[in-house]
């Protein structure tokens, strides 16, 4: 069954392919993802926090006192809460807690550190208004995962109190983009390619070092870090970002969970409407958010 859903969902990416100029490409994945229901009973609510653009999310049962902060992908120039709110409003069914998603900004209008900047001011705005970091998940897919890795580490760094735990789904923490999977998972990844990469290490980079630890986390010092899950698909370019984020956070001490699905392709949980792994994905998230959250 999960053979035919991925081979139906590769059809359908065949048949739109990536328009070349940016303004479309962000509407691409508004209409693409846009349009999927939120979970049964859900209600979404706009918010400023701290000036960012952002949106509450709380489906039936969930506890209040506890918060998944999501920040989207999009390669640090699309993507949007538009696009991911679907799939973030599951995740939060999963895990018995409410969603804060972040609209952080988009470069090139607003390059890096412009992101990092905006996911510190949710964070600080979510433990502002009371909300223990204890009780608090950072989630992030693609940029949005490398995006979770930056936020720890510059919290950490800043003496302040960590949240639980981060969730990274496909994670970008590696923005030179040389690593083997590059290369050998080219042929089969639907999506992201090298070249489309660099385009968008450059937008957003605009003549940063790509081997800076906080545009690149891979790089950073993982110590004293909260636990962290990392789920990956084997179709994807950036396979090994995930392994040697794995890694690296393992040699650092660091709690690590690695999930790799077979034949699954860049943030395959954006699918969940039609692919049964992307749901047992969520329902994995889920449940380690549960325990993460449980564990304060």
């Amino acid at each position: 069954m999960a053979e035919t859903e991925i081979a139906a969902i590769r059809d359908v990416l065949a048949s739109s392919p990536r328009p070349p100029d940016l303004a479309s490409r962000r509407a691409r994945l508004d209409a693409v993802f846009g349009n999927f229901p939120l979970f049964p009973g859900a209600v979404a609510e706009a918010v400023t926090a701290n000036g960012v653009p952002a949106e509450w999310t709380s489906a039936p049962g969930a506890d209040a006192s506890k918060v998944i902060l999501f920040i989207h992908g999009g390669g640090y120039v699309s993507g949007s809460i538009a696009s991911h709110r679907s799939m973030v409003s599951h995740l939060g069914a999963a895990a018995g807690a409410r969603t804060l998603a972040l609209g952080y900004r988009l470069a090139p209008e607003a390059p890096f550190p412009a992101a990092c900047e905006d996911v510190l001011a949710g964070y600080r705005f979510l433990t502002a208004s009371g909300i223990a970091p204890t009780r608090i998940v950072l989630a992030g897919d693609s940029a949005g995962g490398g995006l979770v890795l930056a936020t720890l580490v510059s919290l950490r760094d800043a003496g302040e109190k960590l949240p639980a735990g981060g969730f990274c789904i496909s994670p970008w923490v590696d923005l030179r983009n040389e690593s083997h999977s590059m290369r050998a998972k080219a042929a089969v990844d639907p999506m992201i390619s090298k070249a489309y990469l660099d385009e968008l290490a450059g937008h957003y980079l605009h003549g940063a070092d790509p081997g800076t630890p906080r545009a690149s986390p891979l790089f950073a010092d993982l110590r004293f870090l909260p636990p962290l899950l990392v789920q990956v698909g084997t179709a994807e370019t950036l396979l090994d970002d995930a392994t040697r984020l794995a890694a690296r956070a393992g040699d650092a001490d660091v709690r690590v969970t690695l999930s790799i699905y077979p034949e699954m392709i860049h943030v395959w949980h954006l699918f969940h409407d039609r692919l049964a792994p992307a749901r047992d994905a969520i329902a994995e998230a889920g449940a380690w958010i549960r325990a993460v959250l449980s564990a304060h």
